[in-house]
């Protein structure tokens, strides 16, 4: 099964690693992870979610805080942000995003169901972009509270919506902040170049504050118009041209991937990825870009495992403990909710 934006998809009829099939008929949620794997499944009904589609009572529990362990401890992760430094001061890159992946065995694999997950987390921690993929015979187990639009598509209209830059407050928001948006900002739109017409990209909005639970952040939008030559193969050669997003690898993008698989210890999975949905025969769609995500991993020695992700985009000005402290930011209300221990309105959830 699979939600997104008020609808629940069922009745699995196909699913296939191709993503031309996303050109092709019917409706499709989509999980691209990091390292370039990709799970398109054709669903045959796809409705709006009514009350008695909620996930059974009790569905969901999840680790103990205190279990959780990141692949990256704070020495390992401020010596990688200052790896990045010496690498933009030698020239060869200009920001690079930096990550972690947290693990956590999941005590009851009887109430691991990642639909109840993902009901937890649109109580705790509502995202613009929520959504949920369950395809255990396919290794497919994922509930993202994403913030973040990696690629919209309506017709030959393609957008993106790349965040760069993080704080508790408006205030806490930097110059630093601003130069890593822009950065990006400029990424994005030669991506979105590949294959929109020429003239056709534009950036409707720059370092727009937005304000999520817990944080906020810097949101630009970058918009652009096929051309002729990939309206029948659009989302492929989209893909093609983007991913991985570009708000979660760096700039220039070949150099910030070369430096990720030197320093980051632990695979992103869908984690940086891209997850939504398409309806091929409407030429809509939308995947988001694959932060605040959860997934399992039951093929984890031991027992079934819960994954998360956390990261930073590092650049010359970064100073490596206060990079160390976005990533914890990031991370610490997600992790509470997936836990259980987040307070809301006075209770635990």
């Amino acid at each position: 099964m699979a939600r997104f934006g008020g609808l629940i998809a069922t009745d699995l009829r196909d699913v296939t690693s191709d993503p031309a099939a996303l050109d092709s008929t019917g409706w499709w949620a989509v999980v691209a992870d990091f390292e370039g794997g990709v799970v398109c499944a054709r669903f045959g009904d796809v409705r709006p979610a009514g009350p008695a589609d909620e996930p059974a009572p009790g569905g969901w529990a999840g680790p103990a805080r205190e279990d959780w362990r990141s692949s990256m401890d704070r020495d390992a992760y401020t010596a990688g942000v200052r790896s990045v430094r010496d690498y933009i001061a030698a020239g060869e890159v200009y920001q690079v995003n930096l990550c972690r992946v947290l693990s956590a065995p999941l005590p009851d694999p009887a109430r691991s169901d990642v639909d109840a997950l993902s009901a937890v987390l649109a109580h705790g921690n509502p995202a613009p972009y929520a959504g949920t993929v369950r395809l255990p015979a396919h290794g497919v187990e994922v509930a993202s509270a994403s913030p973040e639009l990696f690629l919209r598509r309506t017709g030959r209209t393609v957008e993106s919506g790349p965040i760069k830059g993080t704080g508790r407050t408006a205030a806490d928001l930097s110059e630093k902040d601003r130069a890593e948006n822009v950065m990006i900002v400029d990424l994005v739109r030669n991506d979105l170049g590949r294959v929109c017409a020429t003239g056709t990209v534009t950036v409707p909005a720059l370092c727009a504050v937005e304000p999520h639970p817990g944080l906020v952040h810097l949101v630009s939008t970058v918009r652009g118009e096929l051309d002729g030559a990939h309206e029948a193969s659009a989302w492929a050669d989209l893909l093609a041209a983007t991913f991985p997003p570009g708000s979660v690898t760096g700039a220039p993008k070949s150099s910030a991937l070369r430096i990720i698989d030197e320093l980051e210890t632990a695979p992103r999975g869908p984690y940086c990825g891209g997850i939504g949905w398409v309806d091929a025969d409407r030429r809509t769609g939308e995947l988001n870009v694959g932060i605040r995500t959860f997934w399992i991993d039951r093929a984890a020695s031991g027992g079934p495992v819960l994954r998360f992700g956390a990261g930073a985009g590092i650049i010359w000005d970064s100073d490596p403990e206060r990079e160390w402290a976005e990533t914890e930011l990031k991370a610490e209300r997600l992790l509470a909710v997936a836990s259980g221990v987040h307070e809301v309105s006075g209770g635990r959830r």
